[in-house]
């Protein structure tokens, strides 16, 4: 199981889109620290390198990291299909089941590669700006940018920390949703298109009734923001439903799926 989960990996190195997606994560958070329209825009001005992961992360949880992640995770399947090499992994005395459950773990650990790169990558961007003690907040935890008076480098990382880790957890099912539709299309554009097609449309239900919009996938993606504990743990409860059911309906359709 170790050996055939290297060897996905060693595959998803090879994808552009990762390497594409890498560079991205790398980039986004130089792009906010110079950003030079911040309190023009937002009435926000950066007094602290502890501020721009949270830049960093809200429109890479919006927009970048859900098509990055089902480009990826639907080429998990779509490669295999396309260059051929998914019927001679099937005459191996290897089960289906396996082979997606190899497959299933490289798409949940997908994002929280991405996100750490970001993470990383935004301390590395915002270290200019000092990473002391400041006053305010990091916009990821209690205050918002505003904060709740000093903020110490031990409070701040671990604000961030956890927002990551929570954004993390959201995005495993956009990785699962992707899988299980490369899984039904057996092609990487469809399955793509077709996973960013599903979270633009659940987007648009804003306007049915509130009670409607909390089953919704993309209601908790925003997962990173809530303080509110009741309200966080329902989140993850719905998510985490989510996540288990792509996965599980996944394997089933592989099961059954005529390759």
């Amino acid at each position: 199981m170790l050996n055939l989960l290297l060897l996905e990996y060693r595959k998803m190195i090879g994808f552009r889109s990762v390497r594409l997606a890498l560079v991205v994560c790398l980039v986004l958070p130089w792009i906010w620290s110079f950003s030079p329209r911040l309190q023009q825009l937002y009435g926000l001005v950066l007094v602290s390198g502890w501020q721009v992961p949270a830049l960093a992360l809200a429109p890479a949880v919006d927009v970048l990291l859900p098509i990055l992640i089902a480009v990826t995770c639907a080429e998990l399947i779509g490669s295999e299909v396309a260059q051929g090499t998914l019927a001679p992994l099937l005459l191996r005395p290897l089960s289906r089941a396996r082979l997606v459950g190899v497959k299933l773990v490289a798409a949940l650990s997908y994002p929280v590669v991405l996100l750490a790169v970001l993470f990383v990558g935004s301390l590395v961007a915002g270290a200019r700006l000092g990473l002391g003690e400041f006053a305010g907040g990091t916009g990821l935890g209690p205050g918002s940018w505003v904060g709740v008076g000093l903020l110490t480098p031990g409070d701040a990382l671990g604000e961030i920390t956890r927002a990551y880790v929570l954004a993390a957890f959201a995005l495993m099912s956009v990785a699962t949703l992707a899988l299980l539709l490369g899984v039904a299309l057996l092609n990487t554009a469809a399955a793509a298109l077709a996973t960013l097609a599903t979270l633009l449309m659940l987007r648009q239900l804003v306007v049915f009734p509130e009670k409607l919009q909390q089953l919704l996938l993309t209601t908790h993606l925003g997962l990173y923001t809530v303080q509110d504990p009741v309200q966080l743990r329902n989140s993850l409860i719905y998510l985490l439903i989510y996540t288990v059911g792509f996965s599980l309906l996944a394997l089933f359709t592989f099961e059954r799926r005529d390759v």
